[in-house]
C-alpha cells in the first residue's frame, strides 16, 4: 500500500525523521495524483532521496501554520496550485466564483488572492535564512513584468514581489532536482546561472549570450514597450535556440535562463510511474474529498506540450511547443493500476494531454533545432512539414481498450480536429466515434470569423464544418446518435461586433444553441493578453480592436445566446448598432422578434423564466 507524503509531524515521527529537506506550501488541497503539480514535485524529490513534506492550504493569517513541519534543511517551496489563484477565484466578469474544485468539498475561501506572494512572504517571515523557491503555473506565467487583469495594472515580476531566491518556470522536475543537488552540495548561488528553466535576480548582466527586453519601468507606462518586451520573451521560449532573457526591475535584473530541455520518454515515464496513491488525503473524507480529482482520477496523461500555439493559451509559455510523450508500456502499467482500484467502474475517462492527438513532434527537425521561430505548425494553415500521422495514438487506444477490466476508453481532452483533417484521416474519426465517444465529443473551434480565428491561432470555419460532416457521416455509418459540443469564445482581441453577429448567424444556420459561453479572460503570459492590454499584435505590430467595456463584452456574449429572452435588450442593441435591423423580425433568418414575446406583465414588473427562449 502506497503512503502519502508527510503532512503532519506525526508522519515524520513514523518515518523516524527529525527534519525535512523541503517543505512544500501548496494552495491546493493535497491530492496524491500525477495531475496535481505539488504531488508530482514532492514525489519526484522523494524518489531522488530527499525528505519532503506538504503543507496544503495553510491559514495565511497565522505564521505558525507555516511552521508545523519545522524548518526545512535545504529550502522552502511555494506554489499557488494547479491554477492561477486569481483565475481560480474570479470569473471573466471579476465576480467571485462560488466553488473551488481544488479545495475540500469544493469550498471557496481556502486560499488567499495572489497565493504565491502571500505564502512566500509568510515562509520568509517564518524562516528568513532558508532559501525560497517558487513555481507552478501562477509563478511561471508571471515571471516577467505582466498585465494583471484583476487589478488592471502592469505588475512587476512575481519573483521581485515574492522576494524568492529562485522561480522555476515550466514543468519543474528537472529544475527542482538540479536545485536540490546544488543546495545539498552548498553551491546554490554559484549554480544558478547554469540551471535551465529558472529565473533569478542579479545585480549584473549575465556573462553568457542574452537579450535584454524593455524594463518593467518602461512597460508599465508604454504599451509599445510592453508589446516589444512580450515579443522578445515569446521568441526565446525554445530549449534549443532560446537565449537568456533579461528584464530590468529598478537597479537589478530579472534573469530568465534558457528553457529546460524536454523530458525524454524514459524521464517522463519515470515521473508518472512514481507510487502515487491516486486519491486525496484521507483528512478530506469528512468533506467528501476534492472535486477536481473526479475528472482525472481515471484519466491518463499521455503527452506534454502543444504545437497548436493558440494565442489565448498558456501552454506555449509554460510547457512549450515541443511534444514529450510517454511509452505505451508506461501508460498500460498505469491503466492496470487504475483497474485494480476499488472505485474503478471500467471506464478510462481520457487519454491525452494539452491536446489529445498530438503524440509526437510536429516535424523531425524539432528534435534538433526546436520549433520554428515566427512560424506556426498547425493553424490557421498547417505547415507543409507537419507530421500528421495518427497511427501511434490509434495503436495506444486499441491496446488500452483491450485490457481486461476496461469497458470503454474515452477521449475527452482537447482534440485538434484540424490536425485530423490535415491527416485526411476519416478512418480515425470513425474509430473515435465507434469506441471513444460517450454521446458527445467536445471540440473548440472558438469562433468562425476568419479574422478572429487567425488572431486566435485557430483553424477557420471551413475546417470546423468539414470535421462536423465527417463526424456526422461516421455516426450515420455506425448507426449512432452522437453529437459535437463546440466551445465558442466571446470578446477575444480582434473580435468586433460584426464578427460576433457573424457567429450568431452561424449558430442560427447550424441549429446550435450553446448552453454556456466563455468570455475571454486575459490571463498572464499569453499572446492574447498582450493584445488585450496593448491593442497591438506584438508579433507584427498591427493594431487590434479590443472589446473592453462591460456592455460591449456583454453584447458579444449575448449574441451567442440570442434565443435567451433575458438577452433580448442586449441583442437588439447590438443588431441596431451593427446596422443589422434585417435580423430583427419574424423571418426565418431573424435572430429576435421586433419586441419581446411570451412575457406576462404583472403591474409594472415583467415576469419571465430565465430559461425561456424565442422559438
Amino acid at each position: 500500500m502506497n503512503t502519502f507524503l508527510v503532512t503532519e509531524r506525526s508522519d515524520m515521527e513514523k518515518r523516524g525523521w527529525t527534519e525535512l529537506d523541503f517543505v512544500l506550501i501548496s494552495g491546493d488541497a493535497y491530492v496524491d495524483h500525477p495531475s496535481f503539480a505539488a504531488a508530482v514535485i514532492g514525489r519526484y524529490l522523494e524518489s531522488k532521496g530527499y525528505r519532503v513534506g506538504i503543507i496544503d492550504q495553510p491559514d495565511w493569517n497565522d505564521v505558525n501554520a507555516f511552521k508545523k513541519l519545522g524548518k526545512p534543511r535545504l529550502a522552502s517551496l511555494v506554489t499557488a496550485g494547479n491554477l492561477d489563484s486569481m483565475l481560480n477565484k474570479f470569473t471573466a466578469a471579476k465576480k467571485v466564483r462560488r466553488e473551488d474544485d481544488y479545495s475540500p468539498g469544493g469550498e471557496s475561501g481556502h486560499r488567499p488572492d495572489r497565493a504565491t506572494l502571500v505564502y512566500a512572504n509568510r515562509m520568509k517571515e517564518a524562516y528568513r535564512d532558508v532559501p525560497l523557491i517558487i513555481g507552478g503555473i501562477e509563478a511561471s506565467l508571471r515571471r516577467f513584468g505582466h498585465y494583471d487583469y484583476w487589478s488592471d495594472t502592469v505588475r512587476r515580476s512575481i519573483l521581485v514581489d515574492s522576494k524568492a531566491d529562485v522561480l522555476i518556470y515550466g514543468m519543474g522536475e528537472l529544475q527542482i532536482i538540479e536545485l536540490a543537488d546544488a543546495l545539498d552540495a552548498g553551491r546554490f548561488e554559484s549554480a544558478l546561472p547554469d540551471i535551465r528553466g529558472i529565473c533569478y535576480m542579479s545585480k549584473d548582466l549575465p556573462d553568457a549570450p542574452h537579450v535584454v527586453c524593455p524594463s518593467y519601468e518602461k512597460i508599465k507606462v508604454d504599451k509599445l514597450a510592453f508589446a516589444d518586451a512580450f515579443r522578445i520573451q515569446y521568441d526565446e521560449q525554445d530549449p534549443h535556440y532560446g537565449k537568456i532573457v533579461v528584464q530590468q526591475h529598478g537597479d537589478r535584473y530579472m534573469v530568465q535562463n534558457t528553457p529546460a530541455l524536454p523530458l525524454t520518454q524514459e524521464e517522463m515515464d519515470g515521473v508518472y510511474n512514481l507510487p502515487y496513491t491516486r486519491t486525496w488525503h484521507p483528512k478530506y473524507d469528512v468533506k467528501g474529498g476534492v472535486p477536481a480529482l473526479s475528472e482525472v482520477q481515471f484519466s491518463l496523461v499521455s503527452q506534454r506540450g502543444c504545437f497548436g500555439s493558440c494565442s489565448f493559451c498558456a501552454i506555449t509559455n509554460h510547457q512549450g511547443r515541443i511534444i514529450q510523450n510517454r511509452s505505451h508500456e508506461s501508460l498500460i502499467r498505469e491503466a492496470e493500476v487504475m483497474i485494480k482500484m476499488d472505485n474503478f467502474k471500467g471506464y478510462i475517462h481520457d487519454v491525452g494531454g494539452p491536446t489529445a492527438n498530438f503524440r509526437h513532434l510536429a516535424c523531425d527537425k524539432q528534435a534538433k533545432y526546436g520549433a520554428c521561430k515566427g512560424k506556426t505548425c498547425a493553424a490557421p494553415v498547417p505547415c507543409e512539414n507537419l507530421n500528421t500521422d495518427h497511427s501511434d495514438y490509434v495503436s495506444l487506444l486499441r491496446k488500452l481498450r483491450k485490457l481486461k477490466g476496461v469497458k470503454k476508453v474515452f477521449v475527452r481532452s482537447g482534440l485538434r480536429y484540424d490536425y485530423v483533417l490535415a491527416d485526411n484521416n476519416k478512418a480515425f474519426v470513425k474509430e473515435l466515434c465507434e469506441h471513444h465517444v460517450s454521446g458527445q465529443l467536445k471540440i473548440a473551434p472558438e469562433h468562425i470569423s476568419n479574422r478572429v480565428t487567425t488572431m486566435m491561432g485557430k483553424a477557420g470555419k471551413e475546417a470546423f464544418l468539414t470535421f462536423k460532416k465527417w463526424f456526422e457521416d461516421a455516426n450515420h455509418q455506425l448507426g449512432k446518435k452522437q453529437y459535437l459540443v463546440p466551445y465558442f469564445m466571446s470578446s477575444h482581441p480582434g473580435c468586433t461586433l460584426d464578427d460576433a453577429i457573424e457567429l450568431a448567424e452561424f449558430l442560427r444556420d447550424q441549429h446550435m444553441y450553446p448552453e454556456q459561453v466563455q468570455d475571454f479572460i486575459p490571463t498572464p503570459g499569453s499572446l492574447s493578453t498582450c493584445m488585450y492590454y496593448t491593442g497591438i499584435n506584438p508579433l507584427d505590430g498591427t493594431s487590434v480592436y479590443v472589446a473592453k467595456k462591460g456592455r460591449d463584452k456583454a453584447k458579444q456574449r449575448a449574441l451567442m445566446q440570442y434565443k435567451n429572452i433575458e438577452n433580448y435588450d442586449l441583442v437588439k442593441e447590438a443588431l441596431i448598432e451593427g446596422n443589422r435591423r434585417d435580423l430583427i423580425g419574424f423571418g426565418p433568418k431573424c435572430l429576435i422578434p421586433p419586441r419581446p414575446i411570451g412575457r406576462a406583465k404583472v403591474g409594472r414588473r415583467a415576469v419571465s423564466s430565465p430559461k425561456r427562449r424565442y422559438r
